[in-house]
């Protein structure tokens, strides 16, 4: 009888705890006008004509570093608890993606786990190289991959802020990918959303990162509802 009390309180604790979790949520704003995005044309056309080709008459890409809305939603921000680490469930967690298109790395900023799977795809008709650079310790790749080649399957096991993957055959192909030790992360959306999911209840430290315009941080408690935390950048 005891033992089948115990065993009740246990999954009611744990029922408890799952239901107490909570979802911080927020926009992401920039002020102020952005630098102008630098034109990829000119260097596609003289390096790989192949690439050109796959773009009509003058709609050649530009880089994508300042993702903006009309009203200042800001997309590609990395938004993550500080300092929760060891939670990881990236090995049963689904794989992300990146896909070369265009001669283009898709997407350009990528969130993932320690320890789940990212499956890079050359969607391309013609030979890239994926070459993972990274300065925490994570292991480095640089592999061919064929037009209509095999998917390549990266994993990586220590957490880093915007570990570089880079095309060596095409030098202005570049995604950046953060890697935490933990679930708790997120990306801002071309709305300027994000949504960090089933927070268990605590005091945080949250931090929202952009490659060019660096980091802000604010503290946040869950409790047992939803929790707003907004953020502005600002172009000085």
């Amino acid at each position: 009888m005891k033992k089948s009390f115990l065993l009740l309180a246990i999954g009611t604790f744990t029922a408890w705890q799952i239901a107490a979790a909570a979802d911080i949520i927020g926009v992401i704003t920039l002020k102020g006008t952005p630098p102008a995005e630098v034109d990829i044309g000119p260097k596609m056309t003289e390096a790989s004509p192949d690439c050109a080709a796959l773009y009509p008459e003058g709609k050649l890409p530009t880089t994508h570093f300042y993702v903006v809305g009309k009203n200042g939603e800001f997309a590609d921000v990395v938004v993550s608890l500080k300092d929760v680490s060891g939670k990881s469930t990236g090995a049963s967690a689904a794989p992300a993606e990146l896909d070369q298109k265009g001669c283009l790395y898709g997407p350009g900023i990528l969130a993932v786990q320690t320890g789940q799977k990212i499956i890079v795809k050359n969607s391309d008709p013609c030979l890239h190289n994926v070459h993972s650079i990274s300065k925490a310790g994570n292991q480095d790749h640089n592999d061919a991959q064929m037009p209509g080649g095999a998917d390549l399957t990266y994993t990586f096991d220590k957490p880093e802020m915007f570990l570089k993957f880079q095309c060596d055959v095409h030098p202005w192909m570049f995604a950046w990918v953060s890697v935490f030790d933990s679930p708790y992360f997120s990306l801002s959306g071309a709305d300027g959303k994000f949504v960090i999911k089933n927070v268990p209840p605590g005091k945080y430290t949250i931090e929202a990162a952009h490659r060019k315009l660096g980091t802000q941080t604010a503290e946040v408690e869950v409790k047992d509802s939803d929790v707003t935390q907004n953020f502005t950048f600002e172009v000085k």
